[in-house]
């Protein structure tokens, strides 16, 4: 990512922290707010409220217009990330460099503390988008979030993701996973920002794209650092995916091919930026990023 792209990250990404800081005020019952804030402020690139928020810029809005929209789908992955670690599920003591909100909170806490967000967050949507955003676009972009959340989106993801663990699974199947549980969140992204921007369909449709192609080489990306990093470095437990043998394009067609795969895509999703005229140095800069990572 060049300078002025990263820098223009860098000012969205702050604004992401500021308005989740000021969305979500510690009330009574105290535990419950505490925790979702331990992990909703925990950290984190904040990837995909920043490219909402650069989508919508695209066709001319405003940041503050579609941040309520942007903090929102933060909360859903940020949901997400808190029942991921669960015992129950992927089991990983750590997130972003700190203990995951169970081994702080509890198990039931930190469930608690994933349903909170998941229910806050179109609430957010509802309450907090400027009234010069049209009820039909609210109501547009709601649905957008009720797809990527619900099980037409993330939770089929993961369901699949834990039965396939221990399992031989098709090239099918892992790409119904990383469709479902990575992708889906990207294409939410960037769908909210041109849905909210009023971009045509065809506009649309090619964000689309770039965001099935990205989120694909976002993952096997994750899957790459999975094996070759450090705690300090991933935020994470290392290795997890070996260790309770989930399938993975890693442990499928091997390191070097996991490399090939996620440059293949990153070439594909940089190309719908580049025949569709999206001239955007801060999405092109994301796809780049994990390119050069490969390094």
């Amino acid at each position: 990512m060049n300078n002025e792209a990263k820098e223009r990250f860098n000012k969205f990404k702050m604004l992401v922290d500021e308005y989740l800081d000021k969305y979500i005020n510690v009330i009574y019952p105290e535990s419950i707010y505490e925790s979702m804030r331990y992990s909703l402020l925990a950290g984190g690139k904040r990837l995909r409220p920043v490219m909402a928020i650069e989508t919508a810029s695209l066709f001319g809005v405003n940041p503050e217009i579609v941040m309520p929209a942007a903090c929102a789908i933060e909360m859903l992955h940020c949901q997400s990330l808190i029942h991921d670690d669960l015992p129950c599920m992927d089991n990983d003591d750590y997130r972003r460099g700190k203990p995951s909100n169970h081994k702080v909170y509890g198990a039931a806490v930190a469930t608690l503390a994933g349903d909170a967000l998941l229910s806050y967050a179109p609430k957010l949507i509802i309450d907090k988008t400027p009234e010069s955003v049209s009820p039909n676009t609210v109501l547009k972009i709601l649905n957008e979030f009720f797809i990527a959340a619900g099980v037409d989106g993330i939770i089929s993801g993961q369901i699949v993701d834990i039965d396939s663990e221990k399992k031989k699974i098709s090239e099918n199947t892992l790409n119904f996973i990383y469709e479902y549980k990575t992708a889906k969140m990207f294409k939410l992204a960037l769908r909210t920002g041109a849905i909210i921007g009023g971009a045509s369909d065809d506009k649309i449709n090619s964000l689309t794209e770039f965001a099935q192609f990205y989120g694909h080489a976002f993952q096997i990306y994750d899957d790459i650092l999975d094996v070759t990093s450090t705690l300090e470095e991933l935020g994470k437990t290392p290795g997890k995916d070996a260790n309770v043998e989930k399938s993975t394009y890693v442990s499928m067609y091997g390191l070097d091919n996991a490399k090939k795969q996620v440059l293949f895509l990153c070439n594909k999703a940089y190309d719908i930026l580049e025949l569709n005229n999206i001239k955007s140095d801060l999405l092109k800069g994301v796809v780049e990023d994990i390119s050069r990572g490969l390094n």
